[in-house]
């Protein structure tokens, strides 16, 4: 005769205790602090039978729901697995929780994507959002301080390739720390990269929004100056030497996004030094210069060289250089200004 039984109750010591093998240690030390080991995961009721195989699925089914409330949730996620843009695999085995930034731009790539508060050191001149000046600082963009990143323990240092010292990057690497190198060269890496970081920082959802933004604003413009006549530009970073861009870098696709030639865009490095007789024969139709904080200053340096349409015109134009130099979200409003100055040009004409 079959013995009818009432009710199984099942708690969490039972589980653990009746496994074969027995349960990984992170299992254990998952959520228990926080719930008593004799808790009642879950009660059976009949219909079922003692010994007989009626009631193994509904008993599995609680065993397996034991688990997965005790478990710790990091212990239950799938590692985090990314190609950076140097090439190398870099493997999480849970979302990272300190976070070090080697560049104030990858800073506020950090913040866009919702992880800020996981943020626990940056470089010099990390400004933006405010709440990055209160970040611990570990060098700047001609050396890192190793050291002072290693005293901060980050489960995910990110590193820009061409802003960041070869052999510092290398030396990061060397410590073992998991390092991802990013390079944003089109304005469609900075959607790229805000979700990449979103994904390594548990953050997928924020960082999904911040980059549909960009995306959208970045298609309205698009738009808007597609087909607009082609106006020649001259992009100027800096005054002695005098720097100019190339199209391989962002600001070359924000020049074309809006319709834009970018005189120097066909040289093969980032940043080229040019020498004014150069800008003399190119005879661009504007002059955006990011090279001073004053734009007086800079309209009077241009007045030397009445000869240049841009400057006879009175088309020489200043921009935020945090707003088109760091490839951030806020790149789309540098790139709305530029639009704008360039369609001020064709008004001209």
């Amino acid at each position: 005769m079959i013995e009818r039984l009432s009710a199984i109750t099942i708690t969490f010591r039972e589980v653990v205790a009746a496994l074969n093998p027995p349960l990984p240690p992170f299992f254990k030390g998952g959520n228990t602090a926080r719930h008593s080991k004799e808790k009642t995961i879950c009660r059976l009721l009949p219909p079922f039978e003692k010994g007989g195989q009626g009631g193994f699925p509904a008993v599995a089914l609680c065993v397996a729901l034991a688990i997965f409330t005790f478990a710790s949730p990091a212990a239950l996620a799938a590692p985090i697995s990314l190609t950076d843009d140097a090439g190398a695999r870099l493997v999480l085995a849970r979302p990272a929780g300190r976070i070090v930034a080697l560049s104030p731009g990858i800073a506020e790539l950090v913040f866009a994507a919702g992880a800020g508060d996981k943020l626990v050191g940056t470089s010099r001149f990390s400004d933006y959002p405010p709440a990055a000046r209160r970040v611990p600082r570990i060098g700047d963009a001609s050396r890192i301080d190793a050291e002072r990143v290693l005293a901060l323990h980050p489960d995910l240092v990110i590193a820009w390739q061409t802003g960041n010292q070869a052999g510092d990057i290398a030396r990061l690497r060397r410590l073992g720390l998991h390092l991802f190198v990013t390079e944003a060269a089109r304005l469609s890496d900075i959607p790229r990269l805000l979700r990449a970081i979103g994904l390594l920082a548990g953050t997928a959802a924020a960082a999904e929004h911040t980059a549909h933004k960009f995306e959208a604003a970045i298609d309205a413009l698009r738009r808007r100056y597609a087909g607009k006549p082609p106006v020649t530009v001259f992009y100027e970073i800096w005054r002695h030497p005098l720097i100019t861009v190339s199209n391989r870098q962002i600001i070359g696709n924000v020049i074309k996004l809006c319709g834009g030639v970018n005189v120097f865009g066909a040289l093969p490095v980032l940043a080229p030094s040019v020498s004014i007789e150069s800008v003399l024969a190119k005879a661009p139709d504007a002059i955006i210069d990011v090279s001073s904080p004053d734009a007086g200053e800079a309209v009077a340096e241009w007045r030397r060289y009445p000869d240049i349409p841009a400057v006879r015109a009175g088309h020489v134009f200043t921009v935020n250089p945090d707003l088109v130099q760091r490839a951030t979200p806020r790149l789309a409003e540098g790139a709305r200004i530029i639009c704008r100055d360039l369609d001020q040009v064709r008004a001209g004409h």
